[in-house]
């Protein structure tokens, strides 16, 4: 079942509402004040059952000049527009916004409905015909179907039905497989259901069950129940009616303009760049300028600044410009919007999201280039563009919240001659110039260390990547080891492959110093400083040589005040394997090895860790 949006869009007064009622049975017009007053009000909904494979779903809006922007919170979703003009009076001022604000929204197919046709006859039908072919000649309409019709009388109705059918069958289906978004155009309460927000589906699907995000405010919910034109279903798809059954929530908590999407997948925005289009009929637009900014269901006031010496957009004309909300949006790039000036409240242009990160440009950047760059239809320049901009190349999962791209997509473009792959431990991307460039940064770092330690056995991973990549996620360093065979990783230790440590005459002398003043004083050892002291070399040199021992296992670091020799600790050990399964305390412990408690504890704690001993409250056991 294919499911189709259609939205009408006209002049108050030119049958929109009665039109619908004919083709649907349903009268749109649901306020009470829209009953008494015969004329619409706020966006109303029907359906029809076309053909047995299509299905239409009606966004019925106002279309008095004061309710526009309600006519904006519907129309922004919609696959193809009934263009409504009355043939007793023809072209009027919201026939004109209505038409700009549809081609604008780059709505790309409608079907033209000459209502009121029998209250004129057939001359005076031709005359609007005609009028209508001019004013529609170069835009999405010219050559659309054009049908006169009365909901009065029902004549031509057949005819617009089936005009309806050719056009909707065109309509490509929207993807079900795409991430969800439900921008909300009603909020209301039922007794005994609770909250209940409503919306057209314009992407992805959403099922019973499902936890949601309402951005931009990020509160989460669970869906209850989930109703597709007015009717229970167990999941909406896109292009179809929905209603959905938000437990939790009061109908303070949300509002039109709000999106109901996946948890986590998107990020609200304050300030975006887009493409603009301002309309001929409008005055020059000034930099800085403030005005009513309309997207799906929100509207909110913004602020329009243009890039370089800009200082205004002429009518007709078109610019990058960056938009600044006063409130937070839940945008993609590819959203349309709308811009209103501000007194008169009238349309004034609108235009295409680019891009919604906000990215500061200095003197040296050339934002056009890179805006007309993100514009281009190539996914995989897109997202090159966004990696190469990244300090460490970029995660999918921030891909997909810049550009709610699925991550199909963006793994299908990925170039490997530029772009390197990274599955584990989540999906990432990093150019392969940076790699490379940053590998030898890596080298020209080990060997400087080495250089200035060399009798150190290499630099700790984590000091190296804090120098080269600081603030980056830490598997990007061992992708960046990979692919050097120069370096040896050994545990959180990087060395060049042709470094060895070698020491000095004095050096060498130290060195046996330092052992044997710890071999000779068994578990009764001095202190290291002492060690260090009579050793014969520096103090910088000496406590390397000391971490030399320690880490060819000559000496064990039992705390950070007390080494001991292997052979002491191999002896100690003995001792306690002939006692094995014997429970004693600290004093028995004293007596048996014949140290002070200074020793004792550092070296029970130390047995502890190495399982040689358990402590069991006073007592320990031999294990």
């Amino acid at each position: 079942m294919k499911n189709v949006i259609v939205g009408t869009a006209g002049h108050i007064d030119h049958g929109k509402t009665a039109l619908v009622r004919a083709l649907t049975g349903i009268d749109t017009d649901r306020l009470e004040e829209e009953k008494r007053r015969g004329i619409t009000i706020d966006i109303g909904f029907a359906h029809l059952q076309l053909t047995p494979t299509i299905r239409l779903g009606f966004v019925d809006v106002p279309g008095h000049e004061r309710f526009v922007k309600n006519m904006l919170a519907g129309v922004g979703g919609i696959d193809l527009v009934l263009f409504v003009v009355a043939a007793d009076e023809s072209i009027k001022p919201q026939t004109r916004e209505h038409f700009d604000i549809c081609r604008l929204l780059a709505i790309p197919r409608g079907v033209v409905a000459l209502t009121k046709s029998d209250l004129v006859d057939t001359e005076i039908v031709d005359l609007v015909r005609l009028e209508l072919e001019e004013f529609f000649s170069g835009s999405f309409l010219e050559g659309a179907p054009m049908v006169p019709v009365s909901a009065a009388t029902g004549d031509g109705l057949g005819r617009l039905r089936a005009e309806l059918a050719t056009v909707a069958a065109a309509v490509p289906e929207r993807s079900a497989t795409r991430y969800f978004r439900l921008p909300v155009d009603r909020v209301f309460s039922i007794k005994g259901f609770g909250t209940v927000v409503t919306g057209t589906l314009v992407s992805g699907s959403v099922h019973r069950e499902q936890e949601v995000e309402i951005y931009p405010g990020g509160t989460r919910s669970r869906v209850r129940g989930v109703q597709v034109h007015g009717v229970p279903a167990a999941q909406a798809v896109a292009g179809q009616r929905t209603a959905l059954n938000l437990p939790g929530l009061g109908v303070a908590d949300l509002s039109r303009g709000m999106t109901v999407s996946e948890p986590g997948r998107f990020r609200p925005t304050q300030q975006f760049d887009a493409r603009l289009e301002l309309l001929v009929s409008a005055k020059p637009l000034k930099h800085r300028a403030p005005v009513h900014f309309h997207a799906a269901t929100a509207e909110i006031e913004a602020e329009v600044r243009f890039f370089g010496e800009r200082n205004a957009l002429a009518p007709g004309g078109s610019a990058f410009a960056r938009i600044l909300l006063r409130e937070p949006a839940l945008l993609l790039p590819g959203d349309r919007f709308i811009i209103r000036s501000f007194s008169p409240v009238i349309t004034i242009g609108g235009g295409v999201v680019i891009d919604i990160t906000g990215l500061r440009y200095r003197k040296k950047n050339n934002p056009e280039a890179r805006l007309q760059l993100l514009s281009n239809p190539s996914v995989g320049a897109r997202v090159e563009l966004l990696v190469r901009e990244s300090r460490y190349g970029i995660s999918f999962s921030e891909l997909v919240a810049r550009t709610g791209l699925l991550a199909s997509e963006i793994e299908a473009a990925v170039d490997p001659a530029r772009l390197r792959l990274i599955k584990h431990p989540q999906p990432w991307l990093a150019d392969r110039a940076w790699l490379d460039a940053t590998r030898g940064r890596l080298l020209d770092a080990v060997r400087e260390f080495h250089q200035r330690n060399p009798l150190l056995p290499g630099i700790s991973k984590e000091e190296l990547r804090s120098r080269i990549v600081p603030g980056s996620p830490p598997f990007l360093l061992d992708v960046l080891l990979d692919g050097t065979g120069e370096l040896l990783s050994e545990g959180e230790m990087l060395r060049l492959r042709s470094h060895q440590v070698t020491l000095k005459g004095d050096e060498e002398q130290a060195r046996r110093i330092i052992e044997q003043a710890f071999e000779r004083a068994g578990l009764a050892v001095p202190a290291v400083s002492e060690v260090l002291k009579e050793c014969g070399v520096e103090p910088a040199r000496a406590r390397v040589i000391l971490q030399i021992l320690v880490r060819e296992k000559i000496l064990v670091r039992v705390s950070d005040e007390l080494v001991f020799h292997r052979s002491a600790i191999e002896k100690l050990r003995g001792l306690l394997t002939a006692r094995r399964a014997t429970r004693f305390t600290v004093g028995t412990f004293k007596e048996w090895t014949g140290i002070s408690r200074k020793y004792a504890i550092p070296l029970l704690e130390y047995l502890d860790r190495e399982r040689v001993t358990k402590r069991e409250g006073e007592q320990r056991l031999v294990l």
